[in-house]
């Protein structure tokens, strides 16, 4: 008992988080002294009940007691098991990979990891035919789904349990890399919240405590991200640290264990439709193979279970269609459970779930892919190698080259070929001036178009061309309406870069002239330059902006069109003269250069305050900008997901302060504290009661700055006081209704209702960019819509800054009714309210933090707008 404790606190220790593992600790502790398991590194190998002391299922285990028993497996199986820590969560919690694989195959691992790479085409040299198929599997990407990471302690045993043979066997044709907990942080939340609110003895009523967890929960992570709509976008700190390992891998079958609603069975493979078009017959084919596999487990054991529903293969982010279009069999494994199953649930029907035969489902479900794999590992590779032979000389698709203007942002392009890096898509740039036949995304139209020396070149014929062509295509066809998320996604829209898809290759060379991050006139020296200017583009020029106003540096900005020194500039165009930044002395020029260095902005050094053309620097029209003291809701009644959006944008994106005010003390804070009040989506009845309203309405007019986005317009519009109001209802459609319409068929319910929705469809929003909230912009922001905003234009007092017209749409899946509601619709604008302002976004512009095209309208809104 004492040498166990003694060892695993040496263990945490030595460990770089000693104190939140030693409070994880402290909270484990009456259990583990209680029931004298056996050191971890002395003694045979134990089994998880022997190491933590109770039976699995009886409790959920403290991620620092997972990884301690992860340690203990592999520790006791050095010649099979190699454990790597790849990264850490925002809590500083690690993140940990356990490969495993037979002796002479975890000598050889790296030779295995490059010829499985130099198959790909990723890496060069001659293929050795002889490999082992790579099974990777993921467990808890949700927090909350916190089954999977207690399987995953059985699955460790059965892999190192010398005396499975047939596991033994198995591993003679694999290497199988096991991540056993994607999320601590949410699993954490979840597994302490539970542990801390059960029952003695488990309660299985619905209605108990332990079965309605708190705001947030713990599906998210740290941000409050779903990890798994993250694979593709990759905005997460676990998702990037977790994607470098995974691309010096490219297994050859990915599997990712999840949880449903506690009512329903178990949910394997083959998938349901839509299936993306670019899956190919094989990995369609081998989904059937491994469904035959769990089905004869869960036949034998009696076991429920359904495939081929819900669950799509359709939109690129997830843990199963993100590494389908990277070559491998991609899975989702779903267990009836989740975060309000607890320990034992009584279901609808009567009957009772418990843990532990939710733990069983997956176990079952993780060596039934092993055993797969196992027996078809041949298969595997040689389809494998003809998936990545195929995308480097025949392509899919019409489209063999995707142009990207380099003559705009600089930053926005850099965004770009940073994350076309990450995902090892390879790109090159224009070399000449070219005009060619292709789609213009800008247009939507097939037409002549422009090259132009520096565009930044991404051609299909390349090993990641399948990833490239789901990522890039203007539209992805959609066999079936009924899809589990969004149906648009195309990086053009996202980073709202203009681009075009041709159908021929494009000339291009590897590298781009770098550019200084401050320039000057050739006529005069830079050294002490009368001002710097910066243009307003892109997120960069945001966190410039940040920088410098937390060095308290003074800044102001253009609100009309200028020209100087022979170069023209934009309204939104930020102007730090060294007038008013007199106290920073020397400091000032070291300041400004070093923080645009820092952000990768261009500033442009000027020698004098006269304007050519436009207002000189020192007119009314160039006003300047305050550091804004910003606060945010949160809690219960706000989308979590929402919230932390706006919290990640500015801790990890801006690097700006923020103070977070929860919803159940909002009453009691001083407003006239906050220059800018920010309300994510959410559901505002009780949050915005009568009083708090008319507390927040006087807070704006004294001079605050309401930002509502998505649900919090919906509940200001028609309040008393603001101006957006909703679209009526279309009497005239009423009339011409059939009378025999509300004759329905039962069936097609669900069919019906989608009809009124939108599922992550782009639309393009028509801007006054003469606003400050579109600053930065053209005359078109392409906007992600996954909710209809159907309100009215503004009356006089309101500005109507970003709307639908007619004939709006872009891509993506939209509802025939919705269709109707999303012409002449106002999306976003501001009002005055006394001294102050209402920034109305009734589309998300962070969301998931991977449309990119959108932040600089929410930097507006927090900077340029009402100052």
């Amino acid at each position: 008992m004492r040498a166990t404790a003694c060892t695993i606190f040496r263990s945490v220790l030595h460990s770089r988080f000693r104190a939140a593992y030693l409070l994880l600790l402290l909270l484990w502790a009456p259990r583990l002294f209680a029931q004298s398991p056996a050191p971890a590194t002395q003694g045979p190998l134990l089994t998880p009940a022997q190491f933590l002391g109770y039976e699995l299922g009886t409790q959920f285990t403290p991620h620092a007691a997972l990884l301690s028993y992860v340690e203990h497996v592999v520790q006791h199986s050095p010649s099979q098991m190699k454990l790597q820590r790849y990264g850490k969560t925002y809590e500083n919690r690690p993140l940990e990979l356990v490969y495993v694989a037979t002796p002479d195959n975890l000598n050889r691992l790296e030779d295995i990891r490059h010829n499985n790479l130099r198959m790909t085409g990723l890496e060069k040299g001659t293929v050795q035919r002889q490999q082992p198929a790579v099974v990777w599997l993921s467990y808890n990407v949700h927090g909350n789904e916190a089954v999977s990471s207690e399987a995953v302690m059985e699955v460790l045993y059965d892999l190192a349990n010398p005396q499975n043979q047939q596991m033994q066997q198995w591993l003679q044709n694999l290497v199988v890399i096991i991540d056993p907990c994607v999320n601590p942080d949410g699993r954490d939340r979840y597994a302490m919240w539970y542990n801390r609110v059960r029952n003695q003895q488990a309660n299985a009523s619905p209605y108990s405590w332990e079965h309605h967890e708190p705001w947030p929960g713990g599906r998210y992570n740290h941000y409050y991200f779903d990890l798994n709509r993250d694979w593709a976008w990759q905005t997460q700190q676990e998702s990037r640290q977790r994607i470098v390992v995974y691309n010096q891998w490219l297994p050859q079958v990915h599997a990712d264990f999840h949880e449903m609603g506690p009512n329903n069975p178990y949910y394997f493979s083959p998938a349901a439709k839509p299936f993306h078009a670019d899956l190919t017959e094989w990995q369609r084919k081998f989904q059937n193979i491994i469904g035959d596999y769990n089905r004869q487990v869960f036949d034998k054991n009696g076991w429920l279970y359904f495939t081929r529903e819900t669950y799509d293969l359709f939109a690129p982010f997830y843990g199963d269609t993100w590494p389908s279009f990277n070559g491998a069999i991609g899975m989702t494994y779903e267990q009836g459970g989740g975060g309000p199953a607890g320990i034992r649930y009584t279901k609808a029907d009567g009957d009772t779930l418990t843990l532990a035969q939710r733990i069983a489902h997956h176990h079952a479900t993780s060596l039934a892919t092993i055993q797969a794999a196992a027996d078809r590992h041949n298969d595997l590779i040689k389809e494998f190698e003809n998936f990545y032979t195929n995308a480097r000389t025949n392509p899919k698709g019409e489209y063999k080259s995707f142009v990207l203007a380099g003559s705009g942002d600089p930053g926005q392009v850099r965004a770009l070929t940073q994350y076309l890096d990450r995902q090892q898509i390879t790109y090159g740039f224009a070399t000449k001036r070219s005009k060619l036949k292709g789609f213009d995304y800008t247009t939507g139209k097939t037409d002549n178009v422009q090259i132009e020396p520096h565009d930044v070149v991404v051609s299909m014929y390349q090993p990641k061309s399948t990833l490239v062509k789901v990522l890039f295509e203007p539209k992805s066809v959609l066999e079936d309406s009924l899809t589990y998320d969004l149906t648009s996604w195309s990086l053009p829209y996202a980073f709202g870069l203009k681009a075009y898809a041709l159908k021929s290759r494009v000339e291009a060379a590897g590298s781009q002239p770098s550019a200084a991050t401050v320039k000057g006139s050739a006529a005069a020296p830079t050294e002490r330059p009368y001002a710097y200017l910066a243009r307003w583009n892109s997120l960069q020029d945001v966190r410039f902006l940040g920088r410098l106003l937390q060095q308290g540096v003074k800044v102001r900005v253009a609100e009309e069109p200028f020209e100087t020194e022979g170069q023209k500039y934009q309204r939104g165009t930020v102007v730090i003269t060294r007038t008013g930044n007199e106290g920073l002395g020397a400091r000032f020029d070291q300041l400004v250069r070093a923080q645009a260095d820092s952000a990768g902005v261009v500033v442009q050094a000027v020698q004098s305050g006269f304007s050519t053309s436009g207002g000189d620097l020192g007119s009314r029209s160039v006003r300047p900008i305050k550091q804004a003291n910003v606060a945010v809701l949160a809690g219960p009644g706000v989308d979590a997901t929402a919230f932390g959006e706006v919290w990640h944008f500015f801790e990890q994106q801006l690097g700006y302060p923020i103070t977070v005010i929860g919803t159940d003390y909002f009453s009691t804070v001083p407003l006239a504290k906050f220059d800018v009040l920010i309300l994510p989506d959410g559901s505002y009845a009780d949050i915005l009661a009568e009083r708090n309203l008319e507390n927040v309405k006087a807070w704006v007019r004294a001079g605050g700055k309401l930002v509502a986005l998505e649900g919090a317009s919906r509940f200001l519009a028609g309040k008393k006081d603001f101006l957006l109001k909703t679209k009526p209802a279309d009497s005239t459609a009423a009339k011409k209704a059939s009378p025999y319409a509300a004759l329905r068929k039962y069936a097609d319910a669900e069919r019906e209702q989608i009809g009124e929705r939108v599922q992550g469809s782009v639309y393009r929003v028509q801007l006054d960019n003469t606003h400050p909230l579109a600053f930065g912009y053209g005359d078109t922001y392409y906007a992600l819509l996954r909710d209809v905003p159907n309100y009215r234009f503004m009356p006089t007092g309101g500005w109507n800054v970003g709307v639908l017209k007619k004939n709006s749409y872009a891509a993506g899946f939209a509802g025939s009714k919705a269709q109707r509601v999303l012409n002449d619709t106002f999306v976003l604008g501001t009002q005055d309210l006394g001294r102050g302002q209402v920034v109305y976004l009734g589309d998300n512009p962070l969301f998931r933090a991977f449309w990119q095209g959108g932040k600089l309208l929410f930097g507006n809104a927090i900077f340029m707008v009402g100052q």
